[in-house]
């Protein structure tokens, strides 16, 4: 079976047919240069209006590169045509095998894109003996397809949040769709204030906005005030996630202070070693840690009492009833206040603020998680680590739509599983 006769199969084009098939003399690896010409009563397209025109002249021959074929590096080669367009003017004929000044193939563009998903940008430029440039054109090619052909329709829960992707507090936006079976990045922007979440909302139609039942976020007070303002119908739900992050990060503080002053009033160093015995749950104790806890217990550390009163408050996530969950959650607030443990104290005093938000997941029913949200999280920065560090902002955009954007692609004969 001749090389034509695969190219006619798999990569038909019309008004062109596939003309020589040679050896390339004197190159680095195996090379093969198919020609192209055009159809003798097929006129150019003009790139500019996309309208068939008269020819003008031809320029010399252009070579663009193909998937390669078992290793062999695949170049088709092909002398432009000029149009004399009546509305563009003279203008470089349009080619269905590529696209502009790009001197890859449109399918070999896809082709580096996907494998682009499963290795770096780099390992996929060794692997095909390209570039890391023309990888990542590749990628950004199917990145602004796939955005421009997604569809936004159908979104009822989406999770808010921000990463840090460089030194200096620089931070990112995400905005997910985390409903069951449709998990996907919806929104990337700079910064984390009120216009960096303003814009997702802005981008979506009045429909699509009107449609998000519940959004989860964290208590940063920028993303409340725009989800308070862009959507109010939504419940807006602080996941208990976050909530339980912050309460161990108090007990956390109180360890450390409390630990510090033993050692300088010349006491035992009873809390030596014991940072996890405090902050895992107790299911998830390895049977020293275990003993470590049940030693803590004999004694009355501020430590201790922390910890009893975090494992008492994990009572308010078996209610159903928002009512009897916000009776537990203020009478809970008061033997807190009254235990004058200040970064406990502090850890009411937010809870108290934001109470309405916090029953909302009751009325949510637990149907949304910041859970989905931390996993694409962790992804994120998965992407960014395998890439090891995006110093641009437009380049780690692009790398996350890629990698979590579940962007759709056309369909191309050359796909792999």
């Amino acid at each position: 079976m001749q090389l034509k006769t695969i190219l006619n199969r798999v990569e038909p084009f019309k008004s062109f047919v596939y003309g020589k098939v040679r050896w390339v003399e004197n190159a680095e690896r195996l090379t093969l240069e198919v020609e192209i010409h055009a159809r003798e009563n097929g006129r150019p397209i003009c790139s500019g209006c996309g309208r068939p025109g008269p020819g003008y002249d031809r320029l010399p021959q252009r070579r663009f590169e193909f998937v390669p074929f078992w290793g062999i590096a695949v170049y088709f080669v092909y002398a432009m045509r000029r149009v004399n367009c009546p509305t563009c003017g003279v203008t470089v004929e349009r080619v269905p095998w590529a696209e502009g000044k790009c001197h890859l193939t449109t399918s070999y563009r896809w082709f580096l894109a996907r494998w682009a998903k499963h290795l770096s940008w780099e390992e996929v430029a060794g692997v095909f003996h390209t570039t890391w440039r023309n990888v990542f054109e590749s990628v950004k090619h199917a990145v602004s397809w796939g955005l421009a052909h997604r569809n936004l329709g159908g979104i009822e829960a989406i999770g808010v949040d921000e990463i840090q992707w460089r030194r200096g507090h620089r931070y990112l936006t995400l905005v997910y769709q985390i409903e069951d079976g449709a998990k996907r990045l919806l929104w990337v922007a700079e910064e984390r204030t009120e216009e960096s979440l303003r814009g997702f909302f802005t981008m979506l139609t009045d429909e699509v906005r009107g449609a998000i039942c519940f959004v989860c976020s964290d208590r940063w007070q920028p993303y409340l005030n725009v989800i308070a303002e862009q959507a109010c119908q939504a419940v807006h739900v602080l996941d208990r996630f976050h909530i339980m992050k912050k309460m161990n990060e108090a007990i956390d503080q109180v360890r450390r202070g409390e630990a510090r002053q033993l050692e300088k009033d010349g006491y035992e160093p009873v809390l030596k070693h014991s940072r996890w015995c405090l902050l895992k749950r107790r299911e998830n104790l390895t049977e020293k840690q275990t003993v470590k806890l049940a030693e803590l217990l004999k004694y009355n550390l501020k430590s201790v009492r922390s910890y009893l009163l975090r494992e008492d408050f994990q009572r308010f996530w078996e209610y159903v009833s928002p009512s009897w969950a916000g009776r537990f959650l203020d009478q809970w607030c008061t033997r807190t206040l009254r235990s004058r443990i200040e970064p406990m104290r502090k850890i009411v005093y937010s809870l108290r603020e934001h109470r309405a938000l916090i029953l909302n997941w009751f009325r949510a029913r637990g149907t949304v998680s910041a859970g989905s949200v931390e996993g694409l999280n962790n992804k994120c920065k998965l992407t960014m680590r395998k890439a090891y560090g995006f110093r641009m902002y437009e380049t780690i955009k692009i790398a996350l739509f890629h990698t979590l954007g579940n962007l759709p692609e056309p369909k191309f004969t050359h796909e792999f599983w």
